[in-house]
């Protein structure tokens, strides 16, 4: 979700893009899937410059991984998307269900909070960790991650 935004002159404050993308092997191998998503409140001017963002038309970490996977989309779909750190929520239309949770000592199940600090970091320079408590994706990946490691974090690209 952007807090604020543009691409040239088109403001997209409010709106979302999602990207999710899984390989056979490691990533600089290629090979992957992706499936992207955009916002359908975006209208005829946002729609576009959101699509060669996922494209990598602009730079950024999805330049690079553009060359690394066959991308499916960008379809337009609703973003219901709480953002609450370890407690988010995101539907994507039908095809993205995401339900984030406290990560948890599994011999103590006391909370645990740990943190990734990426000086270098393609996406993020800092994620949280958490546990997907459900982390689903339709077709065309038909991706079930729920109960796995999940990161969230604030990205920047200018």
């Amino acid at each position: 979700m952007f807090d604020r935004g543009n691409v040239d002159d088109v403001p997209l404050d409010g709106l979302g893009v999602a990207l999710f993308a899984k390989w056979p092997g490691a990533i600089h191998e290629g090979g992957g899937q992706a499936a992207g998503y955009v916002d359908d409140r975006a209208d005829a001017r946002q729609r576009p410059a959101l699509e060669r963002l996922l494209r990598g038309e602009l730079g950024g970490p999805w330049g690079i991984f553009i060359r690394t996977y066959e991308l499916a989309g960008p379809a337009p779909v609703r973003f219901d998307v709480e953002l609450a750190q370890h407690a988010t929520t995101a539907s994507l239309g039908d095809a993205v269900f995401l339900t984030l949770q406290t990560m948890r000592n599994p011999v103590t199940q006391a909370e645990v909070h740990p943190e990734a600090v990426l000086p270098e970091g393609l996406v993020v320079k800092r994620a949280t960790l958490a546990a997907s408590k459900e982390f689903r994706v339709g077709a065309p990946l038909g991706l079930d991650h729920s109960g796995q490691y999940a990161a969230f974090g604030q990205f920047d690209y200018s």
